[in-house]
């Protein structure tokens, strides 16, 4: 918990947001008053949070939720009014964005903050699992399409490919990769 964003067209609802963040830990907490400013500063900084404090004088404010919740990894808290929060709560509920009604009960924050939280560590070790797999994905193919060289110019046999592949990056203590990308330097030219 450490970078904060808050994003209120009113000074008043700046300071509250600011007092509730500080009591739940942020040290660094930025804040502007419109949403065309928080979509530059979305794009250079890389915020665990973000706070948009409706209605800015600019927009409404939760197009700008969902292309943060689209756009970042951080996790995105709207306050607006509580006669309308059902109806805002259904438009941006599928980003991942978490509506609180005004006026803000500390209660009700303090709880919202630690599920945006949870969901944020939630989705970043998802995303790096997705990571992990993408890599495996393309280590597998590099060493299929090294295979599938073998088979062509050496007529091996799909299981002799593989046990040459494995046998060859056991011999030289070498990945299976290693070994594939140095088949299809020989073989793709």
């Amino acid at each position: 918990m450490d970078r904060a964003l808050i994003v209120s067209g009113s000074e008043k609802g700046m300071e509250a947001v600011v007092q509730l963040l500080k009591s739940c830990g942020y040290s660094r907490i930025s804040s502007i008053s419109n949403g065309s400013e928080a979509r530059r500063m979305i794009d250079s900084n890389d915020f665990e949070l973000v706070v948009i404090n409706t209605p800015l004088p600019d927009e409404f404010g939760h197009e700008l939720s969902i292309m943060i919740a689209e756009a970042s990894t951080a996790g995105i808290i709207l306050i607006c009014k509580s006669d309308i929060s059902d109806e805002v709560s259904d438009k941006v509920g599928d980003f991942g964005v978490c509506v609180v009604p005004k006026p803000i009960n500390r209660t009700v924050f303090h709880q919202s903050m630690r599920l945006v939280q949870a969901t944020r560590s939630r989705m970043l070790g998802l995303k790096k699992e997705n990571v992990k797999l993408l890599t495996k994905i393309d280590e597998m193919r590099l060493i299929n399409r090294a295979k599938c060289a073998l088979m062509q110019y050496l007529k091996f046999t799909e299981p002799q490919a593989h046990r040459y592949i494995e046998k060859q990056a056991m011999d030289t203590r070498q990945t299976r990769k290693e070994v594939a990308l140095s088949i299809l330097s020989m073989y793709e030219r």
